[in-house]
């Protein structure tokens, strides 16, 4: 317990100072369609270039910003960043490229959370329909009439919206269907599984008929091998991503990947689902 907790204070106190010391990061992984291999969109991941340990992913430490409270200038900051690079990439010329930004359920239950997303549309001009917003179930369990109102107006200004993670919460169908969801992504751990057991690829499968039935989009994560998109392609899934296709990379690598395609500018129209 000392141990955690020095830890937890020594990563709190670091963290304190990353943005004024701009010690953050954005990182860009695309998701392809499956059918045409056409780049539809990229996600936004936080990395934190901490001095004297290295890059570090959210897994290192997120649990600590968020128990501290400084996931909401930081979440604040990922949004602006983000919608500012995705404004730059329509200017030039990937017009329809969608850009995912994750947000926490500790955004929503302590934070303005719309008034961030709103802020960040406005200094980066970029239109709602190029942002999709990825919240994870447990924010869909809180129940509060007050989420559930965020998320409607964010749907009517045209914000795309996706429930992350999907398969591992306990939302109920009723809250999905109050959501009014675009997309569902399926953890990495049922598709790194697939070919592990008989389970896995039943309840992939199930999980690509419940959204196909709702006319949800699908985005399977964690996609590495040949083999185990073969096996979703042949399920109906939509979407892909993982490091099959491409590692999350910074910005300037990400336009050199995707000049490197035969065909860079080709993104599905907005309004297709897959």
């Amino acid at each position: 317990m000392k141990i955690a907790l020095m830890r937890f204070l020594e990563t709190r106190e670091a963290l304190a100072g990353v943005l004024q010391q701009t010690q953050l990061e954005l990182y860009y992984q695309p998701q392809l369609d499956l059918r045409t291999g056409a780049v539809v969109g990229v996600e936004a991941l936080l990395r934190w270039r901490r001095p004297g340990v290295g890059l570090l992913v959210p897994a290192d430490f997120l649990d600590v910003a968020e128990e501290s409270g400084l996931i909401l200038p930081i979440g604040a900051w990922v949004l602006q960043q983000a919608c500012r690079q995705a404004a730059a990439w329509r200017s030039a010329g990937w017009a329809n490229l969608i850009m995912a930004v994750n947000l926490s359920a500790v955004q929503f239950r302590q934070g303005r959370v719309n008034e961030a997303v709103s802020a960040a549309l406005a200094d980066s001009g970029l239109p709602p329909e190029n942002l999709e917003l990825e919240i994870t179930e447990s924010i869909l369990l809180q129940g509060e009439e007050a989420v559930l109102e965020t998320l409607a107006n964010w749907k009517q200004q045209g914000i795309r919206l996706a429930i992350d993670d999907f398969g591992t919460g306990y939302s109920s169908f009723g809250y999905l269907k109050r959501f009014g969801a675009d997309k569902i992504k399926i953890d990495r751990s049922f598709i790194r599984d697939i070919h592990a057991d008989v389970e896995s690829p039943a309840i992939v499968q199930a999980m690509i008929q419940f959204a196909r039935a709702l006319r949800l989009r699908i985005t399977a994560e964690g996609v590495e091998t040949p083999a185990v998109a073969e096996s979703l392609r042949r399920m109906g899934c939509g979407q892909v991503q993982g490091f099959l296709y491409a590692r999350p990379m910074p910005a300037p690598e990400l336009e050199r990947w995707l000049r490197a395609r035969d065909n860079p500018a080709q993104v599905l129209p907005s309004g297709e689902a897959t």
